[in-house]
């Protein structure tokens, strides 16, 4: 399968949905607000492609050809013939709707709709557009182009064949998929990280144990490749304290209330790798 994909928004995630996507043979449009973002967006694909050409996993000419179907701009309306269109702007449910309703303007009838939002209900994006049955969730993992796996999900009224359709592109990207058969906030992995990230920092916070025995322990005892302090520095621990919110709000599940370290850490701009300081300095 091949066919016309639109990514909205040029940051980490889209960049990397529309690397994969060019490297399977995907005419691609990325579209963003502005053309700095566009450049950022790429520039870190381009670069991306040399590193997989340097380490021989893809050949020169197959980044060449990758990167020639990617069209970057800032103009909404270049998604109109995309067959699929990937949003994967930032986790804010009424700059999801603005860009939705929107799209539901633009877009062919037979197109899909997919969000890459990590914890925000499909069904309430889904509520922006007059074809809520063609809209699904397509969370894809960062690095894109490394981590193989792709959480689908079934908004309230997604159809069957809107869903197989999501499947069939993320397969054709590369990727292996598992379906969100009820859209609860956080999905499947999202809900799992965020209590465990929670908890986690609950045991450091209290005292229980540092950061680099309970991110060992998980690694050695449950063959975690990375802790889940760890992780919340590489995600952004910002990022992850707003989908721990999202989660929370939506199920009023005390396991998903963020500690205050985590908070503080925010409010003090100790987000993690980003910064340079999170559970660890970097």
């Amino acid at each position: 399968m091949a066919g016309k994909l639109a990514v909205i928004g040029a940051g980490l995630m889209g960049a990397g949905i529309a690397q994969v996507s060019a490297q399977a043979g995907w005419d691609v449009v990325l579209r963003d607000v502005t053309d700095e973002a566009l450049k950022r967006g790429t520039d870190g694909i381009k670069a991306s492609y040399d590193k997989f050409v340097a380490k021989g996993k893809l050949e020169a000419h197959d980044a060449d050809a990758a990167l020639a179907r990617i069209t970057a701009t800032t103009d909404l309306d270049a998604v109109a013939d995309a067959d699929v269109v990937v949003e994967a702007v930032f986790e804010k449910l009424e700059i999801k709707h603005e860009i939705f309703r929107t799209l539901d303007k633009l877009v062919k009838d037979e197109a899909i709709l997919a969000s890459n939002t990590s914890a925000i209900p499909i069904t309430k994006i889904a509520a922006a557009t007059e074809r809520p049955e063609r809209v699904v969730g397509a969370h894809f993992f960062s690095p894109v182009p490394m981590m193989q796996l792709c959480e689908l999900v079934r908004g309230y009224k997604t159809s069957d064949e809107t869903l197989a359709k999501a499947r069939e592109f993320a397969e054709s990207v590369g990727k292996t998929c598992i379906v969100v058969n009820r859209d609860v906030a956080g999905f499947v992995t999202t809900r799992l990280i965020c209590a465990l990230v929670v908890e986690a920092a609950k045991l450091q916070e209290s005292g229980v144990a540092t950061a680099e025995d309970i991110d060992l322990a998980c690694k050695l005892g449950f063959g975690h490749a990375m802790g889940p302090l760890a992780t919340a520095d590489l995600t952004g621990v910002d990022i992850l304290l707003h989908a721990t919110n999202n989660i929370y709000t939506e199920s009023q599940d005390e396991k998903f209330a963020a500690p205050e370290l985590m908070r503080r850490m925010v409010d003090a701009g100790d987000i993690g790798r980003k910064s340079g300081q999170g559970f660890y300095k970097h």
